[in-house]
């Protein structure tokens, strides 16, 4: 019989990284759609992704934000002193940054019936159900989950209103040499 070590599995005893627990990245999109969405929903998969990219990397966001503050009233920084920047890094996908466990993600909060995933048209509405906007106003309220939930609603302040299209394209303007000289599927660094 192989040893786990031969055959590449991390032993039972070493900690989890907080990137490899499902529950940590439903927890961040449950949030998402609550504070960032409008109405608990999002429309689309690309503007979802684009959201949470920058509640994920806050470097990136005030530089956007900056870019896009002539037109804001309120553009102070909006790091905290406890803001430990990428907490879950993203790839470089055809549309800009991505995360492979978005589907995987979506199913379970799906299957957990916390979240609607419909149609709508060539696009997908991704809208909390009751139980979802129950479950986001419990994490909203919990203290270790202030600091993302201030984050996200200055996001959804910033670039709540524009369409995915429109991020990913400021995306690829502002960061062309992070995101989108990278290749397929490599690692979003900051």
């Amino acid at each position: 019989m192989k040893s786990l070590d031969r055959l590449g599995s991390k032993p039972a005893s070493l900690p989890l990284s907080a990137d490899d627990v499902v529950e940590f990245h439903a927890a961040r999109l449950l949030l998402l759609f609550h504070l960032c969405g409008t109405a608990n929903r999002i429309d689309g998969l690309t503007k979802m992704a684009k959201l949470d990219f920058f509640v994920r990397y806050p470097d990136f966001f005030e530089i956007a934000r900056a870019a896009v503050a002539k037109q804001l009233e309120d553009a102070a920084p909006t790091h905290q002193e406890n803001d430990s920047g990428v907490e879950s890094a993203m790839v470089r996908h055809h549309y800009g940054p991505w995360d492979k466990r978005y589907y995987h993600v979506l199913a379970h909060l799906e299957a957990r019936r916390l979240l609607d995933v419909t149609r709508n048209g060539k696009s997908y509405r991704l809208a909390l159900t009751p139980a979802g906007v129950v479950a986001a106003k419990t994490l909203r309220e919990r203290p270790s989950f202030a600091s993302l939930a201030e984050r996200m609603r200055v996001v959804k302040r910033t670039f709540g209103s524009k369409s995915g299209n429109v991020l990913k394209n400021l995306i690829y303007r502002l960061f062309n040499d992070e995101v989108g000289q990278r290749e397929l599927g490599e690692r979003i660094e900051r």
